[in-house]
């Protein structure tokens, strides 16, 4: 069993993962982690670390998608991102189903975003761009409004409503009373835009995603105008938020890395395994919860039924039991079973699309930016913990060279 010892320096060392004053940085408390790969903390919860670990336990048909043990159940709908087996396959088949055939065939039109984005910003002369603001936050939110269906006017919106309500992941003791009541204004105010936009769609029709959930007719089609909102809610937020961390992780990763950035400069190829490398390096999504439907015994250990559990996937991402030399940036690494995207059957639907996004984002700031430097390394980061990225990402040149296709 774990000692009380252990314990108490596991609930301290989580805590201080969680402290903003290192966000820029908590990979060496994931590293003291990684010592106990299944720990119990002070409050009940179940901590996670290992690859190994985490891996079995995000396949395990013995662990609940929620993050609310079964004594908790939530009264309302709930997301396919929460949502258990048989209710959590029918709503994926129903969004995969309508979500890949648009997502393939889309590099160029994304290449086509992400020229026009630096096109703004190109210069003879020396300068500077935020990365986040001008590249990595407007190329994804851009991409999944039209993917759903969204009118361009309202992008930003959903950029604020997404920034505010991203919060809310975060641990409840780590919010104040102020931000808790501003993400339950956010989320009616999501709730109210959303309805609205169902509303105007069932009238009017389209060819968009959200159409296609409407009207579908496959099997598990169509979704009921609940279903249809909280999915809706869920792909708005994942759909770009994630994506806006893996290309500014990124950016920040080349920056540091100058040899990596040379060689995507000249084998835009290497942006394939590059981008999976920094999934694994410095992934925008740093953990997950489950809780347990029964007792688990795992790396020496039980952990009872109706626990929940803390799933640190950046911690697993750099488990030297797993990843050889798993501190250092390799962007060709061979075998990278990354937990970047999750696993099991809550893989990241929306996988594909990020990884397109991502790799021809850094492709084409790698060809078009000569000489870049971080202007604040490290850059000031965002509050939020899980989802972790800096909030603003500037970056100066001596010439942002004219697009010429990078993809």
């Amino acid at each position: 069993m774990t000692s009380t010892t252990h314990q108490h320096t596991a609930s301290d060392l989580f805590a201080q993962a969680l402290r903003y004053e290192h966000r820029a940085n908590p990979y060496p408390y994931y590293e003291q982690l990684l010592r106990q790969p299944v720990i119990r903390m002070d409050d009940g919860t179940w901590l996670a670390s290992g690859h190994r670990e985490i891996s079995l336990l995000l396949r395990d048909p013995r662990i609940s998608a929620d993050r609310l043990p079964p004594q908790h159940q939530r009264p309302i709908r709930k997301s396919l991102l929460v949502e258990d087996p048989p209710r959590h396959d029918q709503l994926r088949r129903l969004v995969t189903q309508q979500f890949v055939p648009r997502v393939m065939g889309m590099r160029d039109h994304i290449d086509a975003l992400v020229t026009g984005l630096l096109d703004a910003h190109t210069s003879e002369r020396a300068g500077q761009l935020d990365v986040v603001g001008d590249l990595a936050y407007p190329l994804p939110v851009t991409v999944i409004c039209e993917l759903l269906g969204v009118p361009r006017e309202d992008e930003s919106l959903f950029g604020s409503l997404a920034r505010r309500l991203t919060r809310g992941l975060d641990p409840i003791d780590t919010q104040t009373e102020d931000e808790i009541r501003e993400l339950q204004q956010a989320r009616g105010e999501l709730v109210e835009y959303l309805e609205g936009l169902i509303a105007r769609h069932d009238a009017t029709g389209g060819d968009d995603l959200l159409s296609g959930l409407m009207h579908s007719q496959e099997p598990d089609g169509p979704m009921d105008p609940v279903d249809l909102r909280v999915t809706l809610g869920l792909l708005l937020i994942a759909g770009h938020e994630t994506t806006v961390n893996l290309i500014a992780n990124g950016t920040l990763a080349l920056l540091r890395h100058p040899d990596a950035l040379a060689r995507l400069r000249t084998d835009p190829d290497l942006a394939t395994p590059l981008v999976e490398e920094v999934l694994r390096y410095d992934p925008p999504v740093q953990m997950s919860g489950r809780s347990t439907l029964a007792d688990i015994d795992i790396a020496g250990t039980t952990i009872p039924k109706g626990s929940r559990v803390r799933l640190l996937l950046a911690a697993g991402n750099r488990d030297p039991q797993r990843f050889a030399d798993p501190d250092r940036f390799v962007p060709d690494r061979p075998d990278n079973a990354h937990l970047g995207f999750g696993g099991g059957i809550h893989y990241c639907i929306g996988a594909t699309l990020a990884r397109a996004e991502a790799q021809i984002a850094l492709t084409a700031l790698a060809r078009r930016l000569e000489s870049p430097r971080l202007i604040a390394d490290p850059p000031p980061y965002r509050e939020n913990a899980i989802l972790r990225g800096p909030e603003r990402l500037p970056v100066s040149f001596t010439r942002l060279v004219p697009g010429a296709g990078e993809a």
